[in-house]
């Protein structure tokens, strides 16, 4: 603990102890249940981001810690305050994030009176986070914060939330600062790597799994040159993309919606699969279907941070408590392998993923079509650009068209939580302002945190939005055309003229309706300086990149008809 002397009340300690701990952003929606932490943030080290809506606050501090590693910080006030927030808590929790979100609170002598905004956090957030508690006192401010990065970090990473109260904040307490918190490493035992060796060795049909968080761009470059000297095809979890570069010769595809058939034919026929960092929930695992439940029929090496995921719904052949880093250090100095009849394996399934991914093997119907949105894109974002999106139809074609060749270049939920996109592009931009960061959004997404743009102005962030607007919740209707054809309830949106939207925030928009606009509309977005949102007009039948409504609907008419 680092000696201070100096009495000093509740909320300079939690700025203290921030400090302390590296942080550099908070991401906040003020709150008089919080106004001392707020007074000493004033003359604090830490950058302040001021959001328009508690949930976009807790998703610009969770793609933070997405991004570096670390607990994103985020501030909220009571009651409903703390209710918007948990929509960023939720993605943390599921997505394997550290997150820590500080909760203004109610006096500590008006509990159990339903005072005004009075909540039970621990009641309301166990569930959703890997501990919430409420600091009485000022004292065990140091004690229980260090304690909450370490809890967030460690493991299985995750989100924390901290109550409050607002006497405690204003109390005085002389005690010393913790120091900073570094995240457990936990690291394979030498046995484990020889067995798993083995296993490889005489594999014919191998498959690593990358997913989960916890990664490095070390990590990531460690595992790369693990893979070629193991010839091993690399597939990557739902939304973890950028855990393998796309362009390299061992990467095959991403296991989730939409997955390319040849892939998932591969996953299902490999006799080994070594799945690293990730969990293999629902999405990646195409519902539970892909490995057997409870002993699944390929050979599984899981590799996770967390003891506590490992065997509890897959057991494993073998079964390693490992971070992603020590994992591939252990395997530094295997031998490569002889298995040579394996990298013709590996190049079909590379060409094949290069054909599913090739934008121009696609047509949709529409003046403007997303495969040639994207096929532009390709050739012009810069080369680490930041993709940030939320969920949605809209989302299939950036995941299956987009190579991600950089660590640390996708931002998106793996909790499927609609509104994600925008505010994490601020957050990304705000905390990375030299890179690139573009936003996929649907109409029915972006509105759900698209007051965020407003944070971009303020901050002069110069993100640019891509609304893809087909005047629907298309995943839904997409799904009521397969189970209910015809019976459109619920999912037809009107929507405003998101290029005004833009300009009226005081950034740059235009009105993109057909192919060739799209390019030089970009080109004048990037150029503009400023926060942007291109308003593209997509035709509802372009549903999926291989049906459309129509085809839907017709096949589900069909099928139920006999």
């Amino acid at each position: 603990m680092q000696n201070n002397s100096q009495s000093r009340p509740g909320g300079e300690i939690i700025v203290d102890q921030l400090v302390r701990q590296g942080v550099d952003h908070v991401f906040c929606v003020p709150g008089e249940s919080y106004l001392a932490v707020l007074d000493a943030l004033h003359d604090a080290s830490i950058n302040v981001t001021v959001c328009r809506q508690e949930g976009g606050a807790a998703m610009m501090a969770e793609a933070h810690g997405k991004l570096t590693g670390r607990p994103g910080i985020c501030m909220v006030t009571r009651g409903p305050g703390a209710s918007n927030a948990l929509a960023g808590i939720h993605i943390a929790k599921q997505d394997s994030t550290p997150l820590i979100v500080f909760v203004g609170q109610i006096e500590t002598g008006m509990r159990e009176r339903e005072a005004f905004q009075e909540v039970d956090y621990r009641a309301v957030f166990s569930t959703q986070t890997k501990w919430t508690t409420e600091i009485d006192d000022a004292a065990r401010i140091p004690e229980l914060v260090a304690r909450a990065f370490h809890v967030a970090m460690s493991g299985r990473p995750g989100p924390v939330v901290i109550a409050l109260p607002e006497d405690m904040l204003v109390q005085l307490a002389t005690v010393a600062d913790a120091p900073r918190v570094e995240p457990v490493e936990s690291a394979p035992a030498p046995e484990q790597i020889k067995q798993m060796a083995t296993l490889l060795a005489d594999a014919k049909k191998p498959l690593a799994i990358l997913g989960g968080s916890r990664w490095t761009q070390e990590a990531v470059n460690d595992f790369v040159r693990f893979a070629e000297k193991q010839q091993l095809p690399v597939a990557v979890q739902f939304r973890r993309q950028h855990l393998f570069p796309s362009s390299h010769p061992n990467f095959v595809g991403d296991i989730g919606l939409g997955i390319n058939p040849k892939l998932l034919k591969m996953a299902q026929e490999a006799d080994v699969i070594l799945l690293v960092g990730g969990r293999m929930s629902e999405i990646a695992s195409q519902s539970y279907t892909l490995l057997d439940i409870p002993v699944p029929t390929q050979t599984l090496i899981h590799v996770h941070p967390d003891s506590q995921e490992l065997n509890r719904v897959y057991q494993a052949a073998l079964a390693v408590n490992a971070t992603p880093s020590q994992f591939v250090n252990a395997c530094a100095g295997l031998a490569a392998s002889e298995q040579n009849a394996r990298k013709d394996y590996v190049d079909t399934a590379h060409a094949a993923y290069l054909a599913w991914s090739d934008p121009q093997s696609v047509s949709t119907p529409g003046a403007l079509q997303m495969s040639q949105v994207m096929a532009y894109l390709e050739t012009h974002l810069e080369p680490d650009a930041i993709m940030t999106n939320g969920a949605g139809n809209y989302a299939t074609w950036l995941h299956r068209f987009h190579r991600y060749n950089h660590f640390n270049t996708q931002l998106a939920p793996t909790s499927g939580s609609m509104g994600y996109g925008a505010p994490a592009a601020v957050g990304a931009k705000r905390v990375m302002p030299q890179r690139q960061v573009v936003c996929f959004a649907g109409d029915g997404c972006f509105l759900m945190h698209g007051q965020e743009f407003a944070t971009a102005v303020q901050y002069g962030l110069n993100i640019i939005v891509l609304v893809f607007d087909n005047g629907m919740y298309g995943t839904i209707r997409m799904h009521q055309e397969k189970h209910y054809p015809g019976r459109v309830s619920a999912t037809n949106l009107q929507n405003p003229d998101f290029a005004a939207y833009a300009v009226a925030f005081g950034g740059h928009g235009e009105r993109v309706e057909k192919n060739e606009d799209f390019g030089p509309a970009f080109e004048r977005a990037v150029a503009s300086g400023k926060p942007a949102i291109l308003h593209c007009l997509i035709d509802p039948q372009a549903i999926t990149p291989t049906a459309t409504l129509d085809q839907l609907r017709a096949a589900a008419e069909k099928s139920q008809a006999k």
